[in-house]
């Protein structure tokens, strides 16, 4: 079937305040950095120590590799992974959060370019979940919803639609849902563009064309006085668009990063970048208000996270920065040892860092004594790029080859 905006494959055919507004509820996991694009989880009763053969619940082998992150919505976990000599073999799966049993697997062929620098891989955008399935967005641009019985709802080769879509060193942003719209971040060197799609259907509803860039940046929703926004960030600038139309609401240009996405602190946007930026929108068309900047701020790959008042980040040589939210002083730091790609996230009242080598640090954020800070170190020997979800009172770690449920027995 042809709609007038791309070419759709339905499953019949294949058989002030400013807050988040994502999908899933309470205790859900349902995107990149979990409820609202936050990274922090209301979750109790967390787990602070674990080995590979204590307090793991269970593990799930894996067909393929994968940067893409567990998204949990109720009983079902949803994950992507790739196989296959070119990463041509695209999978999406589900597993029961209970005890870890595959439920279903899909598979799909990849249409679009399966070249990427050798860190990454097709599966390294994160799906994002609701109640009525999963939605997942591979590097090589193929995109496809399922209902949470694995049954296809649509399909779309995003590359053929716009043959220009490049996949330079590995696409890997993720994708966010809003009410009933699916909104893909496509900013790359070729055909580089923001999508909104209708999520029951995979149909068009906008595009507007982006930056030509590499660029990692997952899209930020939000809604200021009732009306909602939708950020998309590249190196030059971030942009808010109306989530319906797709009209440019506002824009403001700076050196921003390429990788670390922003996120909401409060009344404000966190922007990560060669200046660390606190923004807060304005009402209307007008550009936001920054509040300030700080070069002392620094997020490499990860991204950052808030929580009452205080902005965490990871920089490049392992140093976990707390700074004031207010005015983006430094309250306290603590080196860790990377390397780390994975987002910290933070539920508990802990804040849990994965690096590349397996180790995950347990930081007690809850008290001001420097000693006290570091509460455990975890080491299981495999390789993590992904950021953890929470959920059920479990840590998700996801590995080259495992998934992994971590909880207090």
């Amino acid at each position: 079937m042809t709609s007038r905006l791309g070419t759709i494959l339905p499953a019949v055919l294949l058989t002030g305040l400013l807050v988040a507004a994502t999908p899933g509820q309470a205790g859900d996991w349902p995107q990149f950095r979990g409820p609202n694009g936050s990274g922090v989880s209301d979750e109790k009763g967390l787990p602070v120590r674990w080995s590979a053969e204590d307090n793991i619940r269970w593990k799930a082998e894996l067909p393929g590799r994968g940067l893409s992150c567990p998204v949990i919505v109720g009983d079902r976990i949803y994950l992507t992974a790739c196989s296959g000599y070119q990463q041509d073999r695209l999978h999406v799966m589900c597993f029961r959060v209970r005890d870890g049993k595959k439920l279903w697997e899909r598979q799909l062929w990849a249409t679009g370019s399966t070249m990427c620098h050798p860190t990454t891989c097709m599966a390294a955008p994160t799906p994002v979940a609701d109640a009525e399935g999963v939605y997942a967005l591979f590097a090589t641009a193929d995109v496809a919803a399922f209902d949470p019985d694995g049954h296809l709802l649509w399909y779309r080769s995003l590359s053929r639609d716009y043959p220009g879509i490049t996949n330079n060193v590995g696409m890997a942003a993720s994708p966010v849902v809003l009410g009933d719209l699916l909104f893909l971040p496509l900013e790359n060197a070729g055909n580089s563009f923001a999508l909104a799609v209708d999520r029951r259907t995979g149909a068009t509803r906008w595009k507007v064309d982006r930056h030509r860039d590499i660029n990692w940046i997952t899209p930020l929703v939000v809604a200021m006085n009732g009306k909602s926004e939708v950020l998309f960030q590249t190196s030059r600038e971030i942009t808010a668009y109306d989530p319906q139309t797709g009209k440019r609401l506002w824009t403001h240009e700076a050196g921003l990063s390429s990788v670390s996405s922003p996120i909401l602190g409060g009344d404000r946007i966190l922007v990560p970048g060669g200046d660390f930026t606190a923004l807060k929108p304005a009402n209307g068309s007008a550009s936001p208000e920054v509040l300030w900047k700080s070069n002392r701020i620094k997020t490499s790959y990860p991204s950052p996270v808030y929580l009452d008042g205080r902005i965490y980040t990871l920089n490049q040589a392992g140093i976990l920065v707390c700074s004031d939210a207010e005015d983006g002083k430094t309250l306290w730091q603590l080196r860790l040892k990377g390397p780390f790609w994975a987002t910290p996230v933070i539920g508990d009242g802990k804040l849990y860092a994965v690096n590349e080598e397996g180790t995950t640090f347990v930081v007690d954020l809850r008290t001001e004594e420097e000693q006290k800070r570091l509460l455990a170190q975890n080491r299981i020997e495999d390789k993590f790029l992904a950021t953890p979800a929470i959920a059920h009172r479990c840590l998700f770690l996801r590995s080259d080859k495992y998934l992994y449920c971590i909880g207090e027995e």
